[in-house]
């Protein structure tokens, strides 16, 4: 079982919000979800794929803040604009004073390369192409992109609706709390999205969601 599903043709045109509705009626614990929280909020990407990647490279290990920082010193750099060959044209004397660590230098070199290469593939009409497999594969040839990374760009930048991250941590947490069963173990989480083909992302969603409704429930104990 893998953690990404390939896209069916009946999951292409549905809304979030609709396949919200179809898991509700189909899984007791989303509809109690669905209720508490409502259906899915996830905004339409404001980037091009490039810049989201960029952006992805640049937060892993480190805080928001300091991230967001060196960030936008690197966009800045690149004349305000996530290019490929900008990146590329820039020295390595350069990503170094933006704040970029040598391992992240080298995979967004990396990254701009297999680009325009098109060994990893963003056009919106090649990407239409692909499965989501085979979008995970290219992204994962990239140095410093490993599943997780390429699993959220699918899930947040493409607005796939069956991606299933059994390596994310809030969504292995948040489904042990809302089904109420001890947190599964990555091997243990792919089985389980079964039920929800072909909208796993929607329950991925509300297992972060749960996480969160429990830290208020949480909370409002503690205040009681």
């Amino acid at each position: 079982m893998t953690a990404t599903g390939a896209r069916t043709g009946g999951s292409r045109s549905i809304s979030h919000s609709a396949a919200a509705r179809v898991l509700a009626d189909r899984d007791p614990v989303v509809a109690r979800l669905f209720d508490q929280v409502g259906p899915p909020r996830l905004r339409r990407p404001l980037e091009s794929h490039f810049a989201a990647l960029v952006r992805a490279v640049v937060h892993q290990q480190l805080a928001g803040a300091a991230a967001s920082a060196i960030h936008g010193r690197l966009i800045a750099a690149m004349g305000g604009e996530a290019d490929p060959e900008r990146l590329l044209a820039l020295a390595d004397e350069t990503l170094r004073a933006v704040g970029l660590s040598a391992n992240k230098t080298r995979s967004l070199r990396d990254l701009a390369a297999k680009v325009l290469d098109e060994t990893v593939v963003l056009d919106p009409r090649g990407l239409a192409r692909e499965e989501d497999e085979e979008v995970v594969a290219r992204l994962s040839c990239v140095s410093g992109i490993g599943r997780w990374t390429a699993e959220m760009f699918l899930l947040f930048q493409l607005r796939r609706l069956d991606v299933w991250p059994t390596g994310d941590l809030g969504v292995r947490r948040g489904y042990g709390l809302a089904w109420g069963v001890t947190m599964p173990s990555a091997r243990e989480l792919g089985p389980l999205g079964d039920s929800f083909r072909p909208y796993r992302s929607i329950a991925a969603w509300y297992c972060w969601r749960a996480v969160e409704v429990h830290a208020r429930g949480m909370q409002s104990d503690l205040n009681a």
